[in-house]
């Protein structure tokens, strides 16, 4: 098959299969090829089959570019657990976001930079996309592989200080125990941010967490909504973690759905802790009222 159709093709059933909302989004994915922002394969691939099935990972057959035009997860460092995550998770993730051409974007933990590429498709040359790897050799390829967007900027550091900037939209695309001031700070009025909030399991190993992924919406400069969008198994940050809430996170969410689907807001006003107070720490509390 012309791999222009393949790509499509790909797209249409992400649309479909994951109910994405923006035409934009999935003209993205049709329009950026996956395999360039991969390194060469064949590749080590993970679907949620593999987990039901008992099976970590396997090897595609060949390194033909169809082979990750499907909705799974493709090895960026399989030794570390670190994957370009799944195109149905991610893409329900930028779908939430609402992306609009000239949007200024912040991307943290950008990989090789797919998701990077596909959200600066979303935004047009009149947009801004700032992406922020901590891996050094994975930021270098990032910035090769993103060449062909002037718009897009890749850096190498931990997104902790964003330089001013002030953005519509924000992909925290690894696992945290709280979020940022500076990114709180620098999101837009009427912006959104996903954020996926996860604890570290022992059982897991040193490098992967559970959690939730919240979209947090700026209202206006004093009000912040918050809603659980899904649950995530996610490769955890390096360096932005919290020992501390790692714990009360995890007691958090051992209350199950029935408490924590009852988030509506995120405080930053300090108050002493109350029964609306799912997740209460001393910069942030994500409640329920």
């Amino acid at each position: 098959m012309d791999p222009a159709l393949r790509r499509r093709f790909y797209a249409e059933e992400l649309e479909a299969v994951c109910r994405l909302r923006s035409p934009a989004l999935v003209a993205a994915f049709a329009a950026v090829p996956r395999e360039h922002f991969l390194r060469p394969g064949p590749w080590v691939v993970l679907a949620d089959a593999d987990f039901a099935a008992g099976i970590r990972t396997r090897t595609t057959v060949d390194a033909d570019p169809a082979r990750v035009c499907h909705n799974i997860a493709v090895g960026i460092d399989p030794a570390r657990q670190l994957f370009n995550g799944q195109p149905g998770t991610i893409g329900v993730w930028i779908d939430a976001l609402d992306l609009a051409p000239g949007a200024r974007v912040l991307h943290v933990g950008c990989g090789l930079g797919y998701y990077t590429a596909v959200m600066a498709h979303c935004v047009g040359p009149t947009g801004r996309v700032v992406a922020f790897e901590v891996d050094e050799t994975l930021a270098s390829e990032a910035r090769q592989n993103l060449a062909s967007m002037p718009w897009v900027s890749v850096q190498h550091g931990d997104a902790s200080q964003v330089a001013g900037e002030i953005f519509d939209a924000m992909l925290i695309n690894a696992g945290m125990t709280h979020p940022l001031d500076a990114w709180l700070d620098a999101l837009a009025p009427g912006g959104r941010m996903i954020l996926p909030l996860t604890a570290a399991l022992a059982a897991m190993g040193p490098t992967l967490g559970k959690g939730l992924v919240l979209v947090i919406t700026k209202e206006d400069q004093a009000s912040l909504s918050a809603r659980v969008l899904s649950f995530v198994a996610i490769y955890s940050a390096v360096g932005l973690r919290d020992d501390d809430l790692n714990d009360r996170l995890g007691k958090a969410m051992l209350g199950g759905p029935q408490q924590w689907q009852t988030i509506a807001r995120l405080r930053r006003d300090r108050h002493e802790a109350s029964a609306s107070c799912w997740l209460h720490a001393e910069t942030f509390c994500l409640a329920s009222a």
